[in-house]
């Protein structure tokens, strides 16, 4: 009688190139070389009958049965991770495995590092694989665990947890202000040098959020100079006395107690956006994924 899963090391083969995105970078995680990796990928889709990738010269996709097998492979190796640290026990120095998170410039430049600081002195064996971009990733699609994102969530099917509701401050440098004045009322933005950011997800500016008189208000900035794509480029524009943007107070905290920005209309502050984590519901967590889960939503 054969071995039912001497195939396994083709496996992980497969799930290592998926998730790295290509031959070359899963042939460094696993000590091997691309054309071995290949081999493996190949006598794998001969098993199952099926093509799981698509190669070109240029780049790799999975097919749709490429992506179901992946999930379900995922899935299979975490069950393998979690009895293995049923045995070993529950302590922090047992701990082990990868987890790929995706997060928001914001987020990945000032509020996670200290979380993931205190996490992997807790869990030293547990490996973050740690993409910072605006871009919303698709979880399943490519490879990760779990994501950070900003501002009410769409009806995805996908699982938040709540991290923490943001407060949000309006700044200027000094130098802006001696130019142009300082705002006295919302109403009197419309008169300077306004830095919006445009919403990746809708294309529009996003608004700027007010509390004035117990009354929330909504008031999309005009600007001559709108920023794409990464939302600190407003800080640093509005730093170097470019005009007045909104953004988070984690963010400008610093800078203020510093003399670099000036907080303006603070009689109008008291709104916030809420920043939470999101994975999928149907997918089988590992235990690394679990209690990362778990720490930074006590931590945040």
């Amino acid at each position: 009688m054969g071995r039912r899963f001497d195939h396994l090391g083709d496996v992980e083969a497969f799930v290592t190139v998926a998730e790295k995105g290509s031959m070359t970078e899963g042939a460094v995680v696993l000590s091997t070389t691309p054309s071995v990796l290949s081999r493996a990928i190949t006598r794998l889709e001969t098993r199952l009958g099926a093509q799981l990738m698509r190669r070109t010269t240029r780049r790799l996709s999975l097919t749709d049965e490429g992506r179901a097998y992946l999930e379900q492979a995922r899935a299979a190796f975490s069950m393998i991770d979690d009895a293995e640290r049923a045995i070993q026990g529950p302590t922090g120095a047992s701990l082990t495995g990868h987890v790929r998170i995706s997060v928001p410039t914001t987020y990945g430049h000032y509020r996670l590092p200290a979380m993931l600081d205190r996490f992997t002195q807790a869990y030293s064996e547990v490996h973050i694989e740690l993409s910072i971009t605006n871009r919303n990733v698709d979880l399943v699609a490519e490879g990760y665990d779990l994501a950070i994102r900003l501002g009410p969530l769409p009806d995805s099917g996908l699982v938040a947890r709540k991290l923490e509701d943001a407060p949000l401050r309006l700044v200027a440098s000094p130098h802006y202000l001696e130019r142009a004045g300082t705002p006295r009322h919302v109403e009197e933005l419309a008169k300077h040098q306004c830095l919006p950011f445009v919403m990746p997800s809708t294309g529009r500016c996003a608004p700027w959020l007010f509390q004035v008189e117990g009354r929330d208000v909504d008031w999309t900035p005009p600007g001559r100079i709108r920023v794409f794509d990464d939302v600190l480029g407003v800080v640093s524009l509005a730093e170097n006395g470019m005009g007045i943007c909104q953004t988070y107070d984690f963010i400008v905290r610093d800078r203020i107690e510093q003399g670099r920005l000036v907080e303006v209309l603070e009689h109008a502050r008291g709104r916030s956006r809420p920043f939470s984590l999101i994975f999928a519901p149907h997918r089988r967590l590992s235990t690394a994924t679990r209690t990362l889960i778990d720490f930074l939503a006590r931590d945040g």
